[in-house]
Parts: C-alpha cells; sequence; structure tokens
C-alpha cells in the first residue's frame, strides 16, 4: 500500500511546512461497530444508532465543553486508525469505477483524518451522548466543533459525480435469510459459549443478495456461495429470493489450529472440535 510523500511533487513550490505535526487524541468513540464492515458508511446511513463521545481529562476540558449544549447537531473530527493506507483511486460504493481519493469520502486518505455530523443528545461531565453516529468502536477522537447551520449548509452545493446517470444506487436488503438447524446451532454455540454474537453482524450482509460488493467478501462455492467475514465463513445457497446458510465454519484449516498452540485461536479450535474442521 503505497503512503502519500509530499516529496515525490518536484514541480510544485510550496510554503516551508515541519515534516510532520503533532496531533493528539482528545477522546475516544463509544459505538455498536466494531469494525469496518459493521459501521455505515455516513451518519445518514445509520439513522438512530446512539454511541458516546468520551472525551480524556485534561486541564481545563470541562470548560470547553460549555455552551456546546445549545446546538443539535456536532462536527466530529476524527483519526481513521484502522485505514490501510493511502490509495490515490478507490471504487466508492455509490460508482461503478474508480474515482480519485479526494472525490470520495474514502478513509484511504494521505492524513487518516475523518469528520462526521451527529445528533447531539446531551452531555454528562466528559461524555457526549450522540445519535446516528457511523464510527468504529475505539477511534481516536481529534476535535469537537458545533454544526452551524448558515455557515455549514451550502444550498447551491452540487453533489458531483454522484449525479451522474451511471451511479447504482445503494444496495437495499431484498433477500430473506434462513438458517439450517446447523448453522444455528453453531452459532448459538459461539455466542453461548464464546459471547461472539456473528448472526446479528452477517444476517444484514446476506441480506443484500449475492452479488459482488466492494464492502463484501463473497466468492462462489460450487453451486453455491461463501461469505467471509472476519475469519469466519459461512456457507449459503440462493433460491428465488431467500438465502439459505447450510454452514459456519473457521477460516482456518485443521493444520493451521492444531499445529499451533496460539491463545488467539482457542475460539477457532473449540469451534472445530465441535463442528469439525
Amino acid at each position: 500500500m503505497p503512503c502519500y510523500d509530499p516529496s515525490r511533487s518536484r514541480n510544485m513550490s510550496a510554503p516551508e511546512f515541519p515534516s510532520a505535526f503533532e496531533v493528539r487524541p482528545i477522546g475516544v468513540v463509544r459505538s455498536p461497530f466494531s469494525d469496518r464492515l459493521e459501521a455505515p458508511r455516513q451518519p445518514r446511513a445509520a439513522p438512530g444508532g446512539e454511541g458516546r463521545i468520551e472525551l480524556f481529562p485534561a486541564s481545563g476540558v470541562e470548560h470547553a465543553l460549555e455552551d456546546l449544549a445549545s446546538f443539535r447537531y456536532v462536527w466530529i473530527l476524527f483519526w481513521f486508525h484502522l485505514s490501510p493506507g493511502f490509495r490515490p483511486k478507490v471504487l466508492p460504493p455509490r460508482s461503478r469505477r474508480r474515482r480519485g481519493l479526494f472525490a470520495t469520502r474514502s478513509p484511504h486518505r494521505p492524513n487518516p483524518i475523518g469528520m462526521s455530523a451527529v445528533e447531539l443528545l446531551g452531555i454528562e461531565g466528559l461524555t457526549l451522548f450522540v445519535r446516528d453516529l457511523d464510527i468504529v468502536d475505539g477511534t481516536p477522537v481529534l476535535d469537537v466543533k458545533p454544526y452551524v447551520p448558515y455557515a455549514d449548509a451550502i444550498g447551491d452545493a452540487s453533489n458531483g459525480w454522484l449525479d451522474a446517470a451511471e451511479r447504482p444506487e445503494d444496495p437495499l436488503a431484498a433477500y430473506a435469510v434462513v438458517f439450517s438447524p446447523r448453522a444455528l446451532e453453531a452459532l448459538e454455540f459461539l455466542e453461548r459459549e464464546h459471547g461472539l454474537s456473528l448472526r446479528q453482524r452477517i444476517e444484514p450482509l446476506l441480506a443484500l443478495g449475492p452479488q459482488p460488493h466492494a464492502y463484501r467478501r463473497i466468492k462462489r462455492d460450487g453451486d453455491g456461495f461463501v461469505l467471509a467475514y472476519k475469519e469466519w465463513r459461512f456457507g449459503f445457497r440462493v433460491e428465488d429470493r431467500t438465502l439459505h446458510v447450510w454452514e459456519v465454519r473457521s477460516g482456518y484449516r485443521a493444520s493451521e489450529l492444531f499445529g499451533s498452540d496460539d491463545a488467539r485461536l482457542a475460539v477457532h479450535r473449540a469451534f472445530a472440535e465441535r463442528f469439525g474442521a
């Protein structure tokens, strides 16, 4: 993955800046989204999703929050700490072709800074309670600013390439998802014995159907398909508008599971002993 290197711009004159700027997190996001696959792509795609912004204790930070509660919406500036790096061109979910990074909201920034406008429900101490949150749990927060409609809402702004005719619509849930007794048994085992709530994570992904999509890892497997979610695999078949999930399995091979004593694979070993590898 290429990193952004401003020194490669040979023909540009620019003021002399430091080679790096110091940025310190002022808090952390607490949300129901544990990874990038679960997080919505925009706040407007996460209506009703609630969470918290927990600010770190620091000299004067409680005074910095004064008057913020008078605003209904706030901007959260944050660090894309899970971003794999800079990409000059990306494939956005609402495009059929790759676009220049700066014409998108992709997290693959030269400096991985993100921003989201969320509804402010209230403030208690150093905690902001917010709604319509689209940020992954544990994300470092860099700043909080009020959303001011007369300055932030520009009535004659354009949608750029998003207005193009070839733009695909956002995927919508169009398939029913049915789990076999064996698949349900495996999912219940993982939740009961190991606290892994996988069903509620994968069902919305499967409900979009078997079509390829940039935000889902689905491959053909014989006369069916396999969805890869983190280190787990879900085999399914499609009949009319119904996805039948018939299998849940570990993404690790038996040789990997039982040829190592890596404690991080303990859940997968227990699963393989119960349901097979």
